[in-house]
C-alpha cells in the first residue's frame, strides 16, 4: 500500500532548526514530485516546497531562503531542513505525492498531489 509518513516535528524556539522527514513505502519516491505542505489553525493550507523526479525544486516565498528540500533515494525518503524558524512557520506539516507530469520543475498547487501524509506538528514559540 501507498503511504507516507512524516516526523520530525516538535517545539522549537524562534531562529531554531528542525528536519522533518517523510518516509515513503509503495512507491519509489524519486519517479515522481513530492511536495511539502503546511495548514495552522484558521488558515488553508499552503505550499512550502517541492521536488521533481529530476531534483528541481522550488519553495514557497515565505520560506524562501530558510528552508531546503532534499530526498534521499536509497531510503526512499524526502526531508526538509527548517532554518531560522519563526512563529509564523507554526502549523502541522504535510508530506504529498505528486504527478510525474511535473518533469522541468514542480508546482506548489495542492490539488494536483494525489497522496498525503497524517502530517507532524511544528510550534515556533519561546
Amino acid at each position: 500500500q501507498l503511504q507516507l509518513v512524516e516526523s520530525g516535528g516538535g517545539l522549537v524556539q524562534p531562529g531554531g532548526s528542525l528536519r522533518l522527514s517523510c518516509a515513503a513505502s509503495g512507491f519509489t519516491l524519486s519517479n515522481y514530485a513530492i511536495g511539502w505542505f503546511r495548514q495552522a489553525p484558521g488558515k488553508e493550507r499552503e505550499g512550502v516546497s517541492c521536488i521533481n523526479r529530476i531534483g528541481s525544486t522550488n519553495y514557497g516565498d515565505s520560506v524562501k531562503g530558510r528552508f531546503t528540500i532534499s530526498r534521499d533515494n536509497a531510503k526512499n525518503t524526502m526531508y526538509l531542513q527548517m532554518n531560522s524558524l519563526k512563529p509564523e512557520d507554526t502549523a502541522v506539516y504535510y508530506c504529498a505525492k505528486g504527478p510525474i507530469e511535473y518533469l522541468r520543475s514542480c508546482k506548489l498547487w495542492k490539488g494536483e498531489y494525489d497522496y498525503w501524509g497524517q502530517g507532524t506538528q511544528v510550534t515556533v514559540s519561546s
